[in-house]
């Protein structure tokens, strides 16, 4: 959070929401964290009624979560939550590979390789919030394409709690890997290949979970914003 952020009462809650992701997904906010609204208010200079609207967009995106009586946390999924989500995903994905490749059309693929190039500037970008919703979303459009509503609905909850996961556990390298890993599939696609369209799936799934690195568990870096929720 900037010095200038802090003293701005004129900031929405959709600005606070974005700057708490950011800290979030930059790995300053550890998972676990509580997010006290008085202290966010006072480092914000803002109302706590504002503070509460931005925790409750964190809260849609699963990026916090929210205990009676307690309080609002940064989310913790464990590695065994994220493995069991990542299982799911590559049984529910192989057969939605097989679904997009016979039912897209031309103007799906130049949609999607639009994506692809909004992806890699992200990648490129400093915004890791909006690098790693573009990569979740990849999955989501797919599934669009397929036109299997009841997949898609699963698919969107399952891609929210994998970009939560992504967020905190994976290197913007391991995000450049799975953008390239993206291309790789729709290529394949493309080329009606379906057997190999289905086989980059499987794997880019389970690239991005060995890649998670549940090392940093707990460790925050040094940041105004940490600093103002524990005085």
């Amino acid at each position: 959070m900037s010095t200038q952020s802090a003293t701005n009462a004129d900031l929405s809650a959709e600005q606070i929401a974005a700057d708490i992701a950011s800290a979030i997904v930059g790995h300053r906010l550890p998972p676990g964290t509580r997010l006290r609204e008085e202290a966010l208010a006072r480092a914000y200079g803002v109302s706590r009624t504002k503070v509460r609207a931005a925790l409750l967009m964190l809260s849609k995106d699963k990026l916090i979560r929210t205990v009676p009586e307690k309080g609002a946390f940064v989310s913790k999924p464990s590695s065994v939550e994220a493995r069991e989500v990542f299982t799911v995903r590559r049984i529910l994905e192989a057969a939605l590979a097989r679904e997009f490749v016979a039912r897209a059309k031309p103007a799906d693929y130049r949609r999607l390789e639009q994506h692809l190039r909004e992806e890699r500037r992200a990648i490129d970008g400093t915004d890791a919030r909006l690098r790693n919703g573009l990569l979740a979303d990849f999955h989501i459009l797919l599934a669009e394409v397929a036109g299997n509503t009841v997949l898609t609905e699963l698919l969107r909850d399952l891609s929210a709690r994998s970009a939560v996961i992504t967020a905190l556990y994976q290197s913007r390298l391991d995000a450049a890997c799975s953008s390239d890993e993206h291309h790789a599939f729709l290529k394949a696609a493309k080329a009606g290949d379906t057997e190999r369209a289905v086989s980059l799936m499987v794997d880019h799934l389970h690239h991005v979970e060995q890649a998670l690195d549940f090392s940093q568990d707990g460790k925050a870096r040094d940041g105004d914003l940490v600093m103002a929720l524990l005085t």
